[in-house]
């Protein structure tokens, strides 16, 4: 099928037709949100990317805390790198919580705090894309642990993922427009349709894999370089958002 994400003109594949060389020269500006390091003609699929997953005490990242962290790297399309920590949060893990991941208070009594696992995590971060299914829930936990470490919000010294300004891929946002007709976009549900492997869902590593195999099914449908997915994501996720609101009301 031929996907309603043109931008300017140009098709998903990043190819172009004779006569937009001037809007095919803007895209080699730098897009807002853009991982430091990367530029907006990477092929995006082929680059280094991350994805995340955090499994928490509660839905509040001001408040709640990480307790698992998964982190699933990937490289030329292909999985090269899965790494997976438990983190005591320094308060109980909400019922709820603890129903949904299974992990309990005393699984993670013996963990470190998020500064012990802090070094670790940051190497595997750094220089990749970041990913998260559902980012805004991810980044927005990531992010609220860095403040606590008094890390600064921004900087070239900080992973891409730790940058408060960044903008994350996420599966999520093109499995809904991708397959908006189909029922139901949970990570689960996406990957049936697409025979993605899901081997626990939320325990964190496992999570982070099937996101990654997911963004790479679609990618066929999706722009192809990193400038273009940026700028169309925001545009589908503002939409995906209003258009959530209203059937909330």
């Amino acid at each position: 099928m031929r996907a309603s994400i043109d931008v300017c003109g140009c098709f998903p594949t990043g190819k172009h037709y004779p006569g937009i060389a001037e809007r095919m020269a803007r895209l080699t500006t730098r897009v807002r949100g853009m991982a430091e390091g990367f530029e907006p003609a990477t092929v995006w699929a082929a680059a280094r990317f991350a994805v995340l997953d955090f499994e928490t005490t509660g839905l509040d990242p001001e408040a709640d805390r990480v307790i698992e962290i998964g982190v699933a790297c990937f490289e030329g399309g292909e999985l090269v790198e899965t790494r997976n920590w438990l983190v005591n949060p320094g308060m109980p893990i909400g019922e709820e919580s603890k129903a949904i991941t299974g992990i309990t208070d005393e699984m993670v009594a013996d963990a470190p705090g998020f500064a012990g696992v802090w070094d670790e995590v940051r190497d595997v971060l750094s220089g990749r894309i970041p990913v998260a299914y559902n980012h805004a829930f991810d980044s927005k936990f990531l992010w609220a642990e860095c403040r606590r470490l008094g890390l600064p919000p921004r900087g070239a010294e900080l992973p891409p993922a730790c940058c408060d300004d960044g903008v994350w891929i996420d599966p999520l946002v093109w499995a809904r427009e991708i397959q908006k007709e189909e029922k139901g976009h949970k990570l689960g549900d996406v990957c049936a349709r697409l025979g993605v492997s899901l081997e626990t869902a939320h325990r964190a590593n496992h999570d982070a894999e099937a996101a990654g195999r997911v963004l790479l099914a679609l990618a066929a449908k999706m722009p192809e370089r990193y400038g273009d997915l940026l700028r169309v994501q925001q545009r589908y996720a503002a939409t995906q958002d209003v258009e959530i609101t209203w059937r909330r009301r």
